[in-house]
């Protein structure tokens, strides 16, 4: 059987679950997971083998509203993920059911010639008739070539979900070796992994109001790796609450940041992280750089 690689752009709105799906279909983590919606920041690919076949995952921003410059580059960057992919996976909350948000991505999604499934995620919270509708209501404004019920928390429906994507894939060399399950930098991961612990551990304490940004990383000669990263916050109330009492906040998110990283990344991590108030943090055109986004005006 010959090789076959292609690429599904996963598209929906924040906290339909499409980051623990991609992580599921992948086999581990490769995303940000958080109970916050718009924790996606920066388009990561992640990458599920099915047989002979390669299927490049793109985990995209949420698509919401944008009010602010972030929020308009990480809107940019979800359909901009979408170009030139092989599938257009579109992921709805299937327990939330219809909104405003899913009613602006189906106009978008009309106009849109690549093929388009739809995931209906959360099933296994979802009452039968509600999914019903909702697949009705759906399927009468956007014609999706398959559509597929799924709990990305549980595994159900995944393998069929995964063997449709892979079937749907056109042949062609693998783009990655088989061993990779990501295409983001290691200094990326290491920053949205800090930026998750910050998330988990300061909810609602701390709202968009931070980024992460990896300052160094360094290999050293015993195998392990230094990182140095600078959360950047508006204001220095902020900067109290990611520091703690005494400094055990920040020690608390170091410390899950950097057992995490060593899992990952299969190595020993030093980690090192301050606290940086940068008033206009958003207006950094090298920040978005650093965080995969393209400058949005």
């Amino acid at each position: 059987m010959s090789e076959k690689c292609g690429l599904v752009a996963v598209v929906g709105a924040p906290n339909a679950g499409k980051s623990t799906l991609v992580n599921a279909l992948v086999g581990q983590k490769v995303a940000i997971v958080s109970p916050k919606a718009q924790t996606t920041r920066v388009r990561l690919m992640g990458i599920a083998i099915e047989g002979e076949t390669q299927i490049l995952l793109m985990d995209t921003p949420g698509i919401f509203e944008p009010r602010r410059r972030l929020d308009r580059a990480m809107v940019a960057a979800a359909w901009g993920g979408a170009q030139d992919a092989d599938l257009i996976a579109l992921v709805v909350d299937a327990k939330t059911g219809f909104s405003n948000r899913i009613e602006e991505m189906l106009d978008t999604l009309k106009g849109r010639r690549e093929p388009k499934i739809l995931i209906l995620n959360k099933v296994d919270i979802t009452p039968k008739e509600q999914l019903l509708t909702l697949t009705e209501r759906l399927s009468e404004r956007v014609d999706f070539e398959e559509i597929f019920m799924v709990s990305a928390t549980t595994g159900d429906g995944l393998s069929d979900l995964k063997r449709t994507l892979a079937a749907r894939v056109p042949e062609g060399p693998w783009h990655f070796p088989e061993e990779q399950v990501s295409d983001a930098t290691d200094r990326m991961l290491a920053a949205e992994v800090t930026r998750e612990q910050l998330y988990h551990q300061l909810h609602a304490e701390l709202p968009y109001a931070s980024a992460v940004e990896t300052e160094k990383y360094e290999e050293r000669k015993d195998g392990s790796v230094a990182i140095h990263q600078q959360i950047l916050v508006a204001r220095p109330t902020q900067r109290a609450i990611v520091l703690g009492k005494g400094g055990t906040r920040i020690r608390e998110i170091g410390e899950a940041a950097r057992k995490e990283l060593s899992e990952l990344l299969g190595r020993k991590v030093h980690l090192f992280l301050h606290v940086k108030v940068k008033p206009n943090w958003e207006e950094d055109r090298g920040l978005y750089r650093e965080i995969g986004l393209d400058w949005v005006e």
